[in-house]
């Protein structure tokens, strides 16, 4: 009996096919698009291009108001040299005078000291002199515990007092029975603190009657400043 050799067939070696030509990329398909995601977009973009216009409508809102240029001195007459004009924002707290409204101002007085770079606001001017006719105007050096804690301010209604020497009498009278004297005046301005010294002058508007004796009470060192309570309290 013969036996039959079997013979295993070797597995067939597959070529790989080779494609001539440039190899096309797949398909992909396009993505669905959403409404919603759509409209969402829309808004934030509206969104940003409203505040973007409310941004450009604040910036652009500016006023042209009037400016002081150099130096003025309280009770010294506005001339058009001393006034320029800005184009700023304006803050309806904030009260300046308008550009348009200069020609009012030029010819007042100013009733506080102007700096440079500053608005000019309507209160800082007066069309009445700080010295009135049949009024002199005494300067009263006060030495740093003769100054009010009190700001001093133009206007300020203030009362001068003789303070003789101590043991000093007035003519005519008996020593300790002696009734202080005082005058009445304005003020019309105050210095700042002189450096080393601390000395503050007042200047101050008295009758012209007054004005003299004031003076003389200066030169004695026999002169105190005291305040008036204000007329609205």
């Amino acid at each position: 009996m013969s036996k039959t050799k079997e013979r295993t067939a070797a597995p067939a070696v597959t070529q790989p096919t080779q494609v001539s030509g440039p190899v096309a990329p797949p398909r992909v398909s396009a993505r669905r698009r959403r409404p919603g995601v759509i409209a969402l977009s829309l808004a934030l973009i509206a969104a940003g291009g409203a505040g973007v216009a409310v941004l450009l409508l604040q910036v652009g809102d500016r006023t042209e108001v009037v400016t002081v240029v150099r130096d003025v001195q309280v009770g010294q007459v506005l001339t058009e040299q001393d006034l320029g004009k800005a184009s700023v924002a304006l803050d309806p707290a904030v009260k300046a005078v308008r550009a348009d409204d200069v020609d009012s101002v030029v010819g007042k007085r100013a009733a506080v000291e102007l700096k440079p770079g500053s608005l000019l606001a309507p209160a800082q001017v007066t069309k009445d002199s700080l010295v009135k006719a049949g009024e002199q105007l005494v300067p009263i050096g006060l030495k740093p515990e003769q100054v009010p804690a009190t700001a001093l301010v133009p206007g300020q209604k203030v009362q001068l007092v003789h303070v003789p020497a101590q043991g000093a009498a007035e003519a005519g009278k008996e020593p300790g029975k002696v009734s202080p004297q005082s005058i009445a005046g304005r003020v019309v301005k105050a210095s700042k603190a002189a450096p080393g010294t601390g000395v503050v002058v007042v200047d101050v508007a008295t009758a012209a009657e007054d004005g003299p004796t004031v003076a003389a009470w200066v030169a004695a060192d026999a002169l105190r400043l005291v305040l008036d309570a204000p007329e609205d309290s």
